[in-house]
């Protein structure tokens, strides 16, 4: 039986054609955090997306390796390039056993990906994955709905709530954002 993956949080808001995804730093092994200022969000295909990764690290960075060949073949088409790589993960017998979950990005569109083939783009532009993912969603919600924060605004002020909730979150906050 598999142990339940704790990670990290990662956080995304798509809205009136801006993208921010942040996440925590912090790497936990365990019961022993191990660094306090990892880089879990980046841009991709030469600024034109984004991808934030919870789960195993050696994992996620092979997925976002993909993920960047997947937008290099396809023009920097976030959705087709998320499609492609749901696929092949799903149906790749060494890729089906990583263990991660990637958010993934453009101005124009948010999406959660994981290995069971989920390519899953939110109604209402905000995702979350990882331990706190759950605590920063709803706290994006509320913002969303109760204020005019931007979408990067809304990004830090999520991240911060999880990491006062969730013990595998901290609020070594790192942001990327587009246009």
């Amino acid at each position: 039986m598999k142990s339940r993956v704790r990670s990290t949080t990662v956080f995304g808001r798509v809205a009136d054609g801006h993208i921010a995804l942040a996440a925590d730093g912090q790497v936990t092994v365990g019961d022993t955090i191990m660094k306090q200022g990892a880089a879990k969000v980046r841009e991709l295909a030469g600024g034109r997306a984004v991808a934030g990764f919870a789960g195993g690290a050696a994992d996620a960075l092979a997925l976002v390796e993909r993920l960047e060949s997947k937008l290099e073949a396809h023009s920097g088409n976030v959705r087709r390039a998320a499609v492609e790589l749901a696929r092949e993960w799903r149906t790749d017998r060494m890729l089906r056993r990583l263990e991660a979950m990637l958010l993934v990005g453009d101005p124009e569109c948010l999406l959660v990906l994981s290995g069971n083939g989920d390519v899953i783009e939110p109604d209402d532009g905000i995702a979350a994955v990882g331990s706190g993912g759950s605590y920063a969603l709803a706290a994006a919600r509320a913002l969303v709905r109760h204020t005019d924060l931007s979408p990067e605004e809304i990004a830090r002020e999520s991240l911060r709530v999880a990491s006062e909730i969730c013990i595998y979150t901290n609020d070594s906050i790192q942001l990327v954002s587009l246009p």
